[in-house]
């Protein structure tokens, strides 16, 4: 009998603890949100109708662009070429990263302009859960554009070579997380009634 070798995931170990721990506590918090929602759901569409859904739509856009630039990249830095990988996935993740930036320009608008509002954390449970959620998304993508810098930085030094590109995966693994959660988060909060 010939047993095939179990192909592991991709990246660092622990970066799949770190996505599952990312998953729970996230989802412990879209519950909560459900929960408080169907108590009192009023309250929660009438708190909506206060956000502009083309901030929400824009970010999802960004966010999903500068994840299909990650693959890009990590795609680039599979080429034999040592040379030209390194160049493409650097500009790859430049363009991730700009994308990611417009992100949190948009985001810090849009929360200036609830501060102007006078929304804070005690105006009602749905901008409690709000500016939770998308406060705490938001410093997950000022990380990833860490990340992101970290790998640029490595790639154009030609750090990576074809057969070895885990932390670029691990990388590239962290920022699809952060565009998972905002594809959730997205509609849950702006969209959902």
């Amino acid at each position: 009998m010939i047993q095939t070798k179990r192909a592991l995931p991709r990246g660092d170990f622990a970066i799949w603890i770190i996505v599952y721990v990312e998953l729970i506590t996230f989802g412990i918090l879209f519950v909560g949100y459900a929960f408080a929602r169907s108590g009192d759901v009023a309250l929660f569409n009438e708190s909506q109708l206060l956000l502009d859904q083309r901030f929400g739509f824009a970010n999802t856009l960004l966010l999903i662009t500068s994840s299909f630039f990650v693959v890009k990249a990590i795609q680039s830095l599979q080429l034999k070429e040592h040379k030209k990988a390194s160049k493409l996935a650097s500009r790859w993740l430049i363009g991730a990263m700009t994308l990611g930036g417009f992100f949190i320009i948009d985001k810090i608008i849009e929360f200036a302009g609830k501060v102007e509002e006078g929304i804070n954390l005690s105006t009602n449970t749905f901008f409690m859960f709000y500016i939770i959620l998308t406060v705490f998304h938001f410093m997950h993508v000022l990380l990833g554009l860490v990340i992101l810098f970290n790998i640029q930085q490595k790639a154009k030094k030609g750090g990576y070579t074809a057969d070895d590109i885990s932390g670029a995966e691990t990388g590239a693994i962290y920022w699809h997380l952060v565009d998972l959660l905002w594809i959730v988060l997205f509609p849950l909060i702006y969209i959902i009634r």
